[in-house]
């Protein structure tokens, strides 16, 4: 290993470094706040309701409204959701044009009156104190609050999802140490926060009724409204276990995400990831053809990075960075998987229903 080659290596360990150094959380929130509307699309989420529900009523206040849309579940979702005391408002099947969670949103927009709407996926889990800090957050920044859950993986297949999880978060450009002075490309649809009034001068579910990406649409529509774009990491605020259906669910949900992504990072950033990714591939590569001190010093080096971001993102544990190969060899499977689905079938599946892909990064 010569010292250009060395340099490259350090290179693209800072990349890496520069896209995820810092993870910010919502911060404790001070006195009271004023009422919000809780969406919650959910389409067969029985089992997953319990975990988000309790804690989410509990904290309700005075005015606050907890709206659960049913997308069409065969569950007993709108039982649960019910039998926990939550609103539940039956969403029609979606009109031509709409995709189902777009279109649960805008129906449970729709039966809520509020002026704060709060949009949580079913599958996330809400700390105690997590909802006022979060609707804090939005009252200090305005515009489009995003929290990206703290993701928690306990079994070894759900820690496959390590190197997705990192890409998708750097893809963004909101953890730079740039900070606010370089705006999101996009915001993470398990929560976000708006003023109705700012979703309505946005245009709101219906002007990214069509996007599989409706997370990264929306954010797209608010920066366009000369709106501000925020994204946050959950941890200690507000978590889910994105695929505990196993391997099936986590090669489907991250083919609808990761191609669809990249199209939509900036140039620069996809450039600075792929280098980063370049650089897990090669690590592997040089333990085995480097002399020891060498080849395990590189590799160490590369894992020892990736525990510092997986720490703050989810609970995936030293060994998971150690054995970080095994994530990325997914990583590149799904993505490859990602890629031929959109420019090859021009549709990804996501919730038992097929989603055409409309556009570049939709």
């Amino acid at each position: 290993m010569d010292a250009a080659t060395v340099a490259g290596a350090g290179a693209r360990l800072a990349a890496g470094a520069w896209l995820l150094w810092r993870v910010p959380v919502p911060r404790p929130a001070g006195g009271g706040r004023g009422p919000v509307a809780v969406v919650v699309p959910a389409r067969d989420e029985a089992a997953a309701l319990p975990e988000l529900l309790p804690g989410l009523l509990a904290a309700r206040r005075p005015g606050d409204e907890v709206v659960v849309v049913d997308d069409g579940s065969a569950d007993g979702t709108a039982d649960v959701a019910a039998g926990a005391g939550a609103t539940v408002v039956a969403a029609p099947p979606p009109p031509d044009g709409w995709t189902g969670k777009a279109w649960a949103c805008h129906t449970g927009v729709a039966a809520t009156t509020a002026p704060v709407l709060v949009f949580l996926d079913a599958d996330t889990r809400i700390a105690s104190g997590g909802l006022d800090r979060v609707v804090a957050e939005h009252a200090a920044a305005g515009g489009l609050v995003s929290v990206q859950p703290y993701h928690l993986v306990p079994t070894a297949v759900e820690r496959l999802s390590a190197v997705c999880n990192v890409v998708a978060m750097m893809g963004t450009d909101a953890f730079t140490p740039l900070g606010r002075r370089l705006a999101p490309i996009g915001a993470f649809g398990p929560v976000l926060v708006s003023t109705r009034a700012d979703y309505a001068t946005a245009g709101g579910h219906a002007a990214v009724a069509g996007a599989v990406l409706d997370d990264v649409a929306l954010a797209r529509r608010y920066r366009a409204a000369g709106l501000p774009v925020t994204c946050l990491g959950g941890r200690g605020t507000v978590s889910f276990r994105m695929y505990p259906g196993g391997l099936p669910a986590l090669v489907e949900g991250w083919s609808k995400n990761l191609s669809g992504g990249a199209a939509s990072t900036r140039p620069v950033t996809l450039v600075l990831v792929v280098a980063w990714v370049s650089l897990l591939v090669q690590a592997p590569w040089w333990l085995l053809t480097e002399p020891v001190p060498l080849g395990l010093a590189a590799y160490a080096a590369v894992a020892a990075e990736l525990w510092w971001m997986l720490r703050r993102i989810g609970s995936f544990g030293p060994a998971t960075a150690v054995a970080f190969p095994a994530p990325l060899a997914a990583f590149l499977a799904v993505f490859a998987r990602s890629a031929v689905l959109r420019t090859v079938r021009r549709r990804v599946r996501w919730k038992g229903r097929d989603v055409p892909v409309r556009g570049r990064g939709t």
